[in-house]
């Protein structure tokens, strides 16, 4: 599949068909390289700002990403992201987020990985296009395997949730006082 590097785009947010995010030098600065399933494009801004501003447009911020993955699965370092859970779309980073050289990576779109050398992973995309990333197949197992845990957390709490709501109906008042107003005028 023959990909057209689209240009640099001046606004962007992660969607169903982001599969990664790579920082690249753009003269003196550090752009994101944006490939999706079939475009790539240049982002004038780091690949965490990408991610925070992703994280915003669905409603919540990084950080607030960050503490619910860290309440969820209980991991501190290098932990996944939900973007937006409803179009599953969770994102892991290959080193620390605050590193210059850091990836992110969809989990959605990893069809398989391999080992290449002692530092380096051949990652497969569901689309069939393979990159060669700076990352050792353990680690990067480990990310895929944090991010898996991520998404089963936070699918069983959603299902949870339209569990118990199947069983009281909409219109219930759960507030009111089971006490009819009138008792209380008679005292």
């Amino acid at each position: 599949m023959n990909k057209q590097m689209t240009g640099i785009i001046e606004e962007y947010e992660i969607n169903p068909r982001t599969m990664m995010i790579t920082p690249t030098s753009y003269g003196s600065k550090t752009y994101s390289k944006i490939i999706e399933l079939r475009d790539e494009f240049l982002y004038p801004f780091r690949p965490i700002d990408i991610i925070k501003k992703s994280c915003q447009f669905f409603g919540s911020s990084y950080e607030g990403r960050i503490a619910g993955t860290k309440q969820l699965i209980g991991f501190t370092h290098k932990v996944p992201i939900t973007i937006d859970p409803t179009n599953f779309i969770y994102f892991f980073p290959t080193t620390s987020p605050q590193n210059s050289q850091c990836i992110w990576i969809s989990h959605e779109h990893v069809a398989s990985h391999k080992r290449l050398e002692q530092n380096t992973t051949l990652v497969t995309f569901r689309n069939k296009e393979s990159y060669v990333l700076p990352i050792s197949c353990a680690s990067f197992e480990n990310q895929l395997l944090r991010t898996a845990l991520l998404r089963t957390k936070l699918m069983q709490r959603i299902e949870d949730v339209e569990r118990k709501s199947f069983y009281f109906p909409r219109n219930h008042r759960y507030f009111e006082a089971s006490e009819g107003y009138e008792d209380y005028d008679n005292h």
